[in-house]
């Protein structure tokens, strides 16, 4: 299952200091985990806003490191070429866990397409190809329908839409097995609420 999906700056913006993330979007599935202790609904939210703020660190940190790896500097695109970026986006795997925020092990798959990170939590049991087909589809559809990359770009006002299509291509935090036809109904079932 997936427990969480993300989408979060990873380049400094004016706005943010060099070493900062902004958690732009953010999706928590299911129950929260129970780690028995006695919590007040603040403090569980308290502690969900910081174990996504460690996530969205560690993301911007592999980030950093895979574009300093390749010399790819992060670069703005131009509207219309969201396929283009998609395809040189820079991609990764890493697991957290055993720690005080984390009691289980979660492992955490990330899409780095210029100054955003599309980010999904998973149980560490999952399916990563699976899972990272998922996120490689939920990215392309947020930025070729939503225009993320474009200037003055959003995601908060369209959060709505994200949930949307979330709720089709990951229905409760579950990684769908689509073949061929159904993949394509779904992406015109998408295409046609994303143009309303």
């Amino acid at each position: 299952m997936v427990l969480c999906f993300l989408i979060h700056t990873v380049c400094p913006i004016n706005t943010l200091s060099a070493g900062e993330s902004r958690i732009l979007y953010s999706r928590v599935f299911g129950p929260e985990t129970a780690d028995g202790r006695d919590y007040t609904p603040e403090q569980r939210q308290l502690m969900q806003k910081e174990k996504l703020h460690v996530v969205t660190r560690q993301v911007r940190s592999a980030v950093a490191l895979s574009r300093e790896a390749s010399g790819n500097p992060c670069v703005e695109a131009v509207l219309g070429e969201e396929a283009v970026a998609l395809g040189e986006a820079d991609r990764g795997v890493f697991s957290l866990g055993k720690a005080e925020l984390f009691p289980d092990q979660i492992v955490v798959l990330w899409l780095g397409v210029q100054s955003l990170a599309f980010t999904l939590v998973c149980r560490p049991h999952e399916n990563l190809l699976l899972a990272e087909g998922t996120l490689r589809n939920i990215a392309r559809h947020c930025l070729e329908e939503l225009r993320l990359l474009g200037p003055g770009s959003e995601v908060l006002l369209k959060s709505d839409r994200v949930d949307a299509m979330l709720q089709r291509l990951l229905p409760h935090g579950q990684l769908l097995f689509l073949n061929h036809r159904f993949a394509l109904s779904l992406d015109k079932e998408i295409s046609s609420y994303m143009s309303k």
